[in-house]
């Protein structure tokens, strides 16, 4: 008898997910099971269940996911990303996407936009295609995804972070290029603007901004080692953005504002790069003349590259300890309660909200 996989179902706008329960189907040539270990509901999980985002649907929603081998085809290399041999039981962690290099439009730099790209997370639930979400019991990893094998001992909850949030700021430290001795300014300090805060004090930047209009976000970014906060709902305490000479802006919030104020008091030769307007908003005015005058360099970052999946690996594994990162998933919830997850999520607008599998109790 085949072993069954659970996974909830969304279907449409504010309504509760659908459990299911289906048979495992047989792996193809170069796919791996996943048994899902725990899923962190990410921003756009939640805009899509608001009705913000649209997806194909029926769909299973959730990308932040980590988990353990079950089963490996003996077409698959293998390998993770470091040549280290893949084994069941292994904790791994994936890229987001499955991005097929032998496609016409395949650019190395970039295989986060390839066409026909495998998006887990976001594709809707057909017969012969599913089990490619993060709110269920397993999940099948395509051919072409990049894997890495994780040590067993970090926390499950902040591992999963590592292929959405940790590996998109990665990517936006590589666009700022140099961080070490520059002056740095971080808008929007959700997981991302905590991420590339705890990031650039490694890499060693002199002095870190970290800008919201959350207090309590704010607070946050201190223990991430951000060296000063600004509240920007606050006007007469922008001064500090004004007096410095900032080199590298980087925003995570998408608000037309504070993109405006962070490329308006960008020093000479600066480099802004833009990751959080992935939203319908007003247009983002920008001072042409001022550009050109001062050479900054303005940048757009979605997703991320394989580079930045590896960065984002080895930055966690090294300091997940070093930083409060446990302490972000301010709640977890079973699988089988994704619904009051989900509501949670929405009501408390924690940094993230965990959902964790228990594997004992999976149908068989």
């Amino acid at each position: 008898m085949k072993k069954l996989a659970t996974y909830y179902v969304f279907n449409t706008a504010k309504t509760p997910l659908t459990k299911v329960n289906k048979p495992i189907p047989s792996l193809k040539d170069g796919e791996i099971l996943v048994n899902i270990r725990y899923t962190t509901l990410c921003g756009s999980d939640l805009h899509t269940y608001c009705g913000l985002r649209h997806e194909p649907c029926p769909t299973i929603l959730g990308h932040e996911i980590v988990g353990t081998i079950a089963e490996i085809t003996p077409a698959h290399s293998g390998l993770d990303a470091q040549g280290n041999r893949l084994q069941v039981g292994d904790l791994i962690t994936w890229t987001v996407f499955s991005s097929d290099p032998n496609t016409l439009s395949y650019q190395p730099e970039i295989p986060q936009k390839n066409d026909n790209l495998y998006k887990y997370g976001h594709r809707q639930v057909t017969e012969k295609d599913n089990l490619h979400g993060g709110l269920a019991t397993h999940i099948i990893l395509r051919p072409h995804t990049c894997i890495r094998v994780l040590p067993h001992t970090i926390s499950l909850g902040v591992a999963a972070t590592i292929n959405c949030a940790v590996a998109t700021s990665a990517g936006a430290l590589r666009l700022a290029g140099t961080i070490s001795g520059k002056n740095v300014h971080v808008t929007g300090i959700g997981l991302l603007g905590l991420v590339t805060i705890a990031m650039c004090k490694e890499l060693g930047a002199t002095t870190i901004i970290a800008s919201d209009i959350n207090p309590a976000r704010l607070a946050m970014a201190k223990q991430f080692g951000a060296t000063h906060t600004v509240n920007l709902g606050e006007t007469e305490n922008n001064s500090l953005i004004h007096e410095l000479h900032i080199d590298r802006f980087i925003d995570m919030s998408g608000s037309p504002d504070a993109m405006e104020l962070g490329i308006e008091t960008l020093d000479l030769h600066g480099r802004a790069v833009l990751v959080g307007a992935v939203f319908n908003q007003r247009k983002t005015g920008i001072d042409a003349e001022k550009v050109i005058r001062k050479m900054l360099t303005i940048q757009g970052l979605h997703n991320y590259n394989y580079t930045d999946f590896s960065t984002a690996v080895d930055f966690i594994v090294d300091h997940w300890q070093q930083y409060p990162f446990t302490t972000l998933i301010e709640r977890e919830f079973p699988l089988a309660e994704v619904n009051a997850a989900i509501d949670y999520a929405l009501t408390h607008k924690p940094i993230r909200a965990g959902v964790y599998m228990d594997h004992s109790t999976t149908s068989r």
